[in-house]
């Protein structure tokens, strides 16, 4: 009596030596190849994927530690009106009310973009010395940062080439100019800057000496050991910054400021777990003595990369205090980033002051 298999096979003509069927095509073996080797293509993609998933699911488990709330080091990012001339005194009379008893110490005001050869023309910051008085006048003991940008190459070929000498030389000429403006520090925000670029650092050690205080934006820390790699060679955008990387950066600045959003993430859980692992990931390779800033996102935009549903104040604070907490609960040189002025909500700020500034 045959076997159900046999049967099977002689039904549709691939039993051993049996005769074609007219009607009835013979699977070739190739085709039952490539189906194998594509689902095993997808297994070897998704079950990580879905592994990493839940591990940040888990990572936002628990209570955060008492005492995790703001060290008095935060910082705003703040837009290019307030250096152009389109705000007032008014306006800087309600940004000192709104920051009155939060713990926001350093502004990181959008003095201009620097061209792509690192120069930056002193136009485009004309109202810089009356916004620094009146911060300085308005918000004792606020430092008042002049925020420097620009796309960089080999991503970008048509911007800033930062393996040219010149390019570098006018970057910090750039920075001198905006000291002698009369701002307190600099801060830069260079992207999409890719993992051990080496002419990144030899910048930032020129920039040290002529700037009292050194500030910078740092990318995201691979999720998975050379995670950047790997994405880079799918996408053609790194994205993430390795470990080793990022302390390398961290150890040439005054603050290092983690622009912890735009992480791809469909859920609060797994984004506020995303940033609890960012958080005890730049932890580990901060100096004690450097100000780590944990971006958090004042902006509501959905888009790839970013979904507004998920990626959400609280749970960006929460993820960082669970992230603190975990690491380093007594770490004095710490604090979060709140990105931007021009786009956040009262619901932000009130976020912000409930679970970051007043947690007790």
């Amino acid at each position: 009596m045959a076997t159900e298999s046999e049967s099977e096979g002689e039904a549709t003509g691939e039993a051993e030596g049996a005769p074609e069927v007219p009607g009835i095509r013979k699977r070739a073996p190739w085709l039952r190849w490539t189906r194998r080797v594509g689902l095993a293509a997808v297994l070897l993609l998704v079950l990580p994927l879905l592994t990493a998933e839940t591990a940040l699911r888990v990572n936002y488990t628990g209570d955060p530690g008492p005492g995790t709330h703001t060290r008095d080091k935060d910082v705003l990012w703040l837009g290019h009106a307030w250096v152009d001339g389109r705000k007032s005194d008014a306006d800087v009379t309600a940004l000192a009310a709104r920051l009155a008893d939060t713990g926001i110490r350093d502004l990181y005001v959008h003095a201009g973009p620097l061209e792509h050869n690192g120069t930056l023309p002193r136009t485009d910051y004309p109202k810089a010395r009356w916004l620094i008085t009146a911060v300085h006048r308005k918000l004792p003991g606020v430092r008042v940062q002049a925020w420097l940008g620009d796309e960089i190459a080999p991503e970008k070929p048509y911007a800033m080439h930062l393996e040219k000498r010149e390019t570098r030389a006018a970057v910090v000429a750039s920075a001198r100019q905006v000291i002698a403006a009369g701002f307190d520090g600099v801060h830069f925000d260079l992207e999409p800057l890719h993992s051990g670029d080496r002419n990144y650092l030899a910048l930032l050690d020129a920039l040290r000496p002529v700037t009292p205080l050194l500030s910078v934006a740092a990318h995201q820390i691979d999720p998975l050991p050379a995670f950047h790699s790997f994405w880079g060679t799918v996408t053609g955008h790194p994205k993430w910054w390795s470990q080793a990387y990022f302390g390398q950066v961290a150890r040439r600045v005054d603050q290092i400021a983690v622009m912890s959003y735009d992480t791809m993430q469909p859920l609060r859980s797994l984004y506020g777990g995303y940033v609890a692992q960012q958080t005890s990931l730049a932890l580990e390779v901060t100096p004690a003595d450097t100000d780590l800033l944990m971006g958090l996102p004042f902006y509501h935009e959905n888009r790839f990369g970013h979904w507004a549903h998920a990626e959400t104040v609280p749970a960006a604070v929460r993820g960082v205090r669970l992230g603190l907490s975990r690491t380093d609960a007594d770490r004095a040189n710490f604090g979060v980033a709140l990105y931007v002025d021009f786009a956040a909500t009262e619901d932000d700020w009130t976020s912000y002051r409930k679970d970051w500034v007043r947690t007790s």
